[in-house]
């Protein structure tokens, strides 16, 4: 079972002069605009309920004014909450004092910014390292412990540069170094690449995936983007007027979207490059594991098909048809053992790859293709009508709505 990390309940954030006067509003059901009209209020967020696993990436997503960059800035209490709940490890972050929540901050979560925020005026290692200096370490600490980092998000030799010396990507590298040279178990990521070129952008998201791989930090990331959050994202939550209107894996947000709010964001997702093979394919219900061609034709009979999977001690071995099975029936005893004479050879594909790789392999197949892991155990099978239905899917439900 996934350890929660962070758990919100019932947040609700009211802008305005008298927020708790608002709240029975809100209660009530209001609407966002009726609240503003008659009161001056703005609703921020909406009863908000949340867990975030330790070690995921968790991804926070709306159109501007959804309220998710709201949300991002409760959990290290940028942002006080007119009413709910906001622990991290069992800790009410409400409750703490002034230096508490100060040492929350310097130690527990680190920020990463749109626009970087880095101080103009200090040189790349010393923004990288200005965490651990204002926490007491000594220079030689932090200087080398920044250096490492810098290193590790490609930016060895630029350590006595300036910010204005930098790229937009180099820039945002070293915002990234900054925040995980603190080694704060969460990491708050807000619109982090949004600012930057296309191509770079793309080279950040990896070498996010990457570091991920590595650090299993606790991320928590913003983003309008739903490419951006179906790329790196573990969960996704999606946001409209400050209340959450879906969250589920990106999966299950792509193939079963909550309303049309939702439905609107995923159906120009190209779905090939979204969704892998084992969010798709099918139970493998053509498995034949008999030791003899007696029993094989047995357990073929029985599927109600003519061709199945073949799976020994040794796993995966390949196709077998019932015309096969049946012809060594004829021409030797049926207590024959299977062996490579009775099987053919058939490419499996892997449960992690992306529909996109395995189109061509998958039509130009006369079998749906079995899917098969690094152990060589059989998971699944995908055939062409289920890539069919996968990836007609959203122009169906637009048609159905019509």
């Amino acid at each position: 079972m996934p350890e929660p990390l962070i758990t919100i309940e019932g947040l609700y954030k009211v802008f305005g002069k008298n927020p708790e006067s608002v709240m029975p509003m809100v209660h009530e059901g209001r609407s966002k605009d009726d609240i503003l009209a008659e009161t001056g209020h703005t609703l921020g967020l909406k009863d908000i309920n949340l867990t975030i696993n330790k070690g995921e990436i968790f991804v926070i997503m709306g159109l501007s004014g959804s309220g998710k960059s709201t949300l991002i800035r409760h959990f290290n209490r940028l942002i006080d909450p007119t009413e709910g709940v906001i622990k991290v490890e069992n800790t009410d972050v409400m409750k703490l004092q002034p230096k508490e929540l100060e040492n929350f901050r310097r130690h527990k979560m680190s920020m990463v910014f749109q626009r970087f925020g880095l101080m103009p005026h200090r040189t790349v290692l010393e923004n990288v390292g200005y965490g651990l200096s204002i926490q007491g370490q000594s220079k030689a600490v932090w200087s080398a412990k920044a250096k490492e980092w810098l290193d590790t998000v490609g930016l060895a030799g630029y350590e006595a540069q300036y910010p204005a010396q930098l790229s937009g990507g180099q820039q945002q590298r070293v915002g990234l170094a900054r925040a995980l040279c603190t080694d704060a178990e969460i990491l708050l990521m807000d619109e982090a690449f949004s600012a930057l070129d296309p191509l770079i952008r793309s080279e950040m998201q990896d070498q996010l995936i990457e570091l991920q791989d590595t650090l299993h930090k606790t991320i928590i990331f913003i983003t309008h983007d739903l490419d951006e959050a179906l790329r790196i994202g573990d969960r996704i939550a999606i946001l409209k007027d400050g209340e959450m209107v879906q969250q589920g894996t990106p999966d299950e947000i792509l193939l079963n979207p909550a309303n049309d709010y939702v439905e609107a964001f995923v159906k120009d997702v190209n779905r090939a490059r979204a969704l892998t093979v084992e969010t798709v394919m099918k139970p493998p219900s053509r498995r034949i594991t008999a030791d003899t061609i007696e029993e094989a034709l047995i357990q073929m009979k029985a599927i109600k098909g003519d061709y199945g999977y073949y799976v020994n001690d040794d796993g995966y071995q390949g196709v077998v048809t019932q015309d096969a099975l049946e012809a060594c029936c004829d021409d030797a005893s049926t207590s024959q053992e299977m062996d490579d004479t009775v099987w053919e050879d058939l490419p499996s594909i892997s449960p992690d790859a992306m529909l996109e790789s395995v189109i061509p392999e998958t039509l130009d197949a006369d079998y749906s293709l079995p899917v098969v892991d690094e152990e060589g155990n059989l998971k699944g099978e995908l055939s062409k009508s289920n890539l069919a239905e996968v990836l007609g899917g959203a122009e169906k439900k637009s048609e159905d709505r019509v």
